[in-house]
């Protein structure tokens, strides 16, 4: 734990869906006509939509783009390695960080 490969990292940020991770969280959302909209964890708004092309959320109220470990982060206010760990069993398959 703590160490973590960069392959590893971008695997956490693009294999974990997004708007999967919204509903893991337990966000509240808004099914807008072609994006996801929840509310965002930082300003606590609805002006937010999902890219699954890019896998990123954003809050067009205070311009945050997330990620998985970014919205994580901002939502449990854990640390980056907890969130890391935490964020762990949501891969399709559970290779190391190697």
């Amino acid at each position: 734990m703590g160490s973590y490969t960069d392959g590893f990292l971008k695997r956490l940020r693009n294999e974990i869906d997004i708007d999967q991770m919204i509903h893991t969280l337990a966000l509240e959302t808004r099914t807008g006509t072609n994006y996801l909209r929840f509310r965002c964890p930082v300003c606590h708004g609805f002006h937010t939509a999902t890219n699954p092309k890019t896998n990123l959320a954003r809050c067009f109220e205070c311009k945050i783009n997330f990620n998985p470990i970014d919205l994580v982060m901002a939502v449990t206010a854990q640390s980056f390695v907890e969130t890391v760990e935490y964020l762990k069993p949501h891969l399709t398959d559970t290779r190391t960080n190697g």
